[in-house]
Formats: C-alpha cells, sequence, structure tokens
C-alpha cells in the first residue's frame, strides 16, 4: 500500500507505522544520493518555513535550513518570540500557520509542540523537546542501515546511560516499531519510564522486537550498536556532581567495546560529546571533578567503531525527507 505522508505532523515516532518509518529512511537515503550528485531539488520550492528554537542547537538548526535550502524552500530563524511571553501559544500557532507553511519547534515541553500542531494548521516537527527527539532517530536508523550489515529487525541495539530522557524514550520507541532488540544499560534509578516500557513491550509483540531493561554491563554481549548521550540534559546542569557517581560505571570504553563480542560493533551518539576537554564545559568538569572524559572515552570516539559524524550528517538527510515527505510536492 502506498505510503502518503502529505500535511502531517512529527511529534513523536509513536504516531508513525513502521512502513511509514522505512519509507522516510529509504526517502532520506534517495534524498542523499541527489546531493551527493550536487542536483538541487525542488520539491519546496515556494514554501516558507519558520524555525522555532527555545534550546540552543548546531545539528537540528543546520541541518534543517540546508535541508530546506536545498529543496527551495525559504527559512526563518526565530529565536526570540512573543511566544509564551505576551502572546499565547494558541494565538502564536494561529498566526505562524498563516505566514507559513511549516514550522519546527526545538524547547522544552512536549505540550508545546502539539499545541503549535492543534493550532497552527500545518505541517509542525519536532526538533526536540523534554520527552522526545524523533528527527535524531530517524538519523540513527538510516546509519545503522548503512554500517550494519543486517536488516533492522535483527538488530541488537544498546543504548547506554540515563535510559529515561528523550533519547532513552526515542530510541526505544523506534527500536520497537522496528521490531529491533533494545536494551537499556542504566542504574535503575535512570530506567524508562515503566509506563513506556510497557506500551512499547505491547507493541512488540506486534513487530517481533523485545525490551530489555538492565543494570549488567556484560548483557552488552552481541550487540551490534552501542549508543549513548551526555548524562546531563540541558536544564539539568546542576545534577553534574550525582550523575557522575550514577553513571561512571557505564561510560562506553573499549573494555565494553571488547565485552559485545562483535569486532564490527558500531558506536554512536547524537551529540554533543563530553569526551575530551576540548569544550568550556568539559575543562569545568575536569577541574570540579578530575575527569577527562565523561559518557564515552576519547578512545573509542576517535575509533573505528564510531560513527557518529556519519550519523551528524545523516540528520540532514533525514529532516529533510521528512519535509518533502510531509509538505513537498
Amino acid at each position: 500500500m502506498p505510503v502518503n505522508l502529505k500535511g502531517r505532523n512529527l511529534l513523536t515516532l509513536k504516531d508513525f507505522t513502521p512502513q511509514e518509518i522505512n519509507y522516510l529512511l529509504d526517502l532520506a537515503a534517495d534524498l542523499k544520493v541527489k546531493k551527493r550528485l550536487g542536483i538541487q531539488g525542488e520539491s519546496l520550492k515556494g514554501k516558507n518555513i519558520v524555525l522555532l528554537f527555545d534550546k540552543t542547537s548546531t545539528r537540528t538548526r543546520c541541518a534543517f535550513e540546508v535541508a530546506a535550502l536545498d529543496e527551495g524552500a525559504h527559512v526563518t530563524f526565530l529565536s526570540n518570540s512573543q511566544m509564551g511571553k505576551k502572546e499565547s501559544l494558541e494565538d502564536t500557532a494561529k498566526v505562524l500557520g498563516r505566514f507559513y507553511d511549516g514550522i519546527e519547534y526545538r524547547g522544552f515541553k512536549q505540550e508545546t509542540v502539539e499545541l503549535l500542531a492543534r493550532y497552527s494548521g500545518v505541517p509542525v516537527w519536532n526538533g526536540l523537546t523534554d520527552l522526545y527527539h524523533p528527527t535524531q532517530i530517524l538519523a540513527d536508523f538510516l546509519t545503522v542501515k548503512e554500517h550494519v550489515n543486517k536488516p533492522l529487525n535483527k538488530v541488537k541495539f544498546v543504548y547506554v546511560g540515563d535510559a529515561r530522557n528523550n533519547m532513552g524514550n526515542s530510541l526505544m520507541i523506534g527500536c520497537a516499531k522496528m521490531g529491533m532488540s533494545f536494551v537499556a544499560l542504566a542504574p535503575k534509578e535512570l530506567f524508562p519510564d515503566q509506563k513506556l516500557v510497557e506500551e512499547m513491550r505491547e507493541l512488540c509483540m506486534e513487530t517481533g522486537g523485545s525490551i530489555t531493561l538492565t543494570e549488567d554491563v556484560d548483557d552488552v554481549a552481541g550487540a551490534d550498536v552501542i549508543y549513548t548521550d551526555v548524562w546531563v540534559s540541558m536544564g539539568e546542569e546542576a545534577q553534574f556532581e550525582e550523575r557522575i557517581k550514577l553513571l561512571t560505571p557505564y561510560r562506553v570504553t573499549m573494555e565494553m567495546i571488547r565485552k559485545t563480542g562483535n569486532p564490527e560493533v558500531k558506536f554512536l551518539h547524537c551529540l554533543p560529546s563530553f569526551h575530551d576537554t576540548e569544550t568550556s564545559v568539559g575543562m569545568d568538569i575536569y577541574n570540579k571533578f578530575g575527569i577527562k572524559e565523561m559518557e564515552v572515552s576519547d578512545e573509542v570516539f576517535r575509533s573505528k567503531h564510531s560513527v557518529v559524524f556519519d550519523e551528524a550528517e545523516n540528520r540532514m538527510h533525514t529532516i529533510k525527507a521528512v519535509m518533502v515527505a510531509t509538505l513537498g510536492k
């Protein structure tokens, strides 16, 4: 059955079927080839897109801007609007929906992106909230398809670290949708929300996937992918000391890579990463806590196992696919 995503929002991958997710991944791969061949697209010609940012960004902003421009759209970056200050979310959404053909939002509350979708009347795309990061998962899965010589539903995907943050949530949802074996390796205090786990385990009964929660690092055995994220999300900086104590045993090191027993295991990270002291935050952490690496060792980050920069590039191709599929000609 043909897939038609015209006019759809991307708020969470919960709203998409496996067939629709595969369609977006295949479209992204096609658009990536077109980009490499230097072919200018026109799928978004004449469209106007606004990017609303309440959180800082490198990859998400640049990916949306370049992807839109590649397909002929015009982009407005808006980070200092009246939304939620002098003007309600509902009113802002109704105004922007009359100016723009599509809206991206990156910020804190999931409710914000849902209200924009409810009241704007145009496709709305979630560039990250505290609960979900769906565009990142599409980039991750495209990267896995490129680098792991297995269909997605045969992949063992291990997420290490804070498993109850937006990346832990979104990867568990994505893996359940695609019938993958998902392992959350974390201290119990940072296990995902039990209600979401139960919902995804029920979904796995349809897709053939599995969800495992574990504190045992030995459970990385047989992994095709090791994935981690920063130990402290934006807005949680006061928790650095607590998280370092909790998560140091879960740092991705070459020892953990070897425990997989898979010489071809791939390392992914949504970035940015605290793998050295070449940032002001990294140096500040070193000065306060005496550690030069946090969620991943510099050795792993720079190793043959790491495909983090292919993954970063794929943000652009998958975001382009989302916009073309939901808004394009």
